[in-house]
């Protein structure tokens, strides 16, 4: 499979790291174009890839386009590519909030997989939520598929619609976890561990929950339960949370997120 990448930046190096490390492809089969030198020399030095920095001259070089590109460039690089796409090539968009048909409308393109990873993918734990154009083959399918599951796990989805839920669950998710473990932390300290210390409770215990959650085959409310006994230091603090609207909040912000993703498609 050959693939090519359009903008080299974290999540498209993520991507690309997880590819050679499944064996998907070969060094030499992928190409990555990218404006910044640095970034270039960078991607070249570490994974033995061609480089270049001419979007049009990149495309021809692969069955599988991979668009990882900010938002913001979106439009530009959609009229740069226009009429340069093959039919039978797939073009693989993770730009943020940009809807399968502005990418179609855009690159006059109808083979189209869009998708939403997170952050965790970096290190080989990501999820992304994606989609498809009728016109994606089966063979494509199987190489979104298996391109997503380099870097953790992957769901496909036949409605658009579920993947801006998706970015204001997974794809916004680690962010919420890390503002959780930051005022964790910070508690810790205010009633006198040492930040070290605090910082590696927290964090393992994240960890470890979220290992038990997965393994137990059990619902969070039933495992929340089994941790909190009545009139006691769990109790107290869940209390405490409730009393401040701690469901209520994390609701209204996943909602605010959501909503902004849609906006972000208009």
């Amino acid at each position: 499979m050959k693939i090519v990448f359009i903008g080299g930046g974290n999540m498209g190096e993520a991507i690309l790291s997880a590819v050679l490390g499944k064996r998907l492809s070969q060094p030499q089969a992928i190409s990555v174009s990218d404006i910044s030198q640095s970034r270039r020399q960078h991607l070249e030095q570490k994974y033995g890839v061609t480089v270049m920095s001419d979007n049009r001259q990149a495309v021809k070089r692969g069955d599988v386009v991979v668009l990882a590109i900010k938002p913001q460039n979106l439009a530009e690089v959609t009229a740069e590519l226009n009429g340069w796409l093959k039919s039978a090539q797939l073009v693989l968009s993770i730009v943020a909030g940009a809807r399968i048909d502005t990418l179609c409308r855009g690159l006059n393109h109808r083979c189209v997989v869009r998708a939403m990873p997170n952050t965790p993918a970096q290190i080989g734990q990501g999820i992304s939520v994606w989609a498809a154009t009728a016109e994606v083959t089966d063979q494509q399918r199987g190489w979104a598929g298996s391109i997503l599951g380099a870097m953790g796990r992957e769901i496909y989805v036949d409605d658009e619609k579920y993947i801006d839920m998706a970015t204001a669950v997974s794809g916004s998710g680690p962010a919420y976890i890390f503002l959780f473990a930051e005022a964790l932390i910070e508690a810790a300290r205010h009633i006198g561990l040492p930040r070290d210390m605090a910082q590696e409770l927290v964090v393992q215990t994240l960890l470890g929950s979220g290992h038990f959650l997965q393994q137990s085959g059990k619902e969070p409310l039933a495992l929340r339960r089994m941790v909190t006994s009545p009139g006691g230091t769990t109790a107290e603090a869940l209390a405490r949370l409730e009393k401040g609207k701690f469901t209520e909040l994390v609701k209204q912000a996943v909602i605010a997120a959501y909503n902004k993703a849609k906006r972000l498609g208009e």
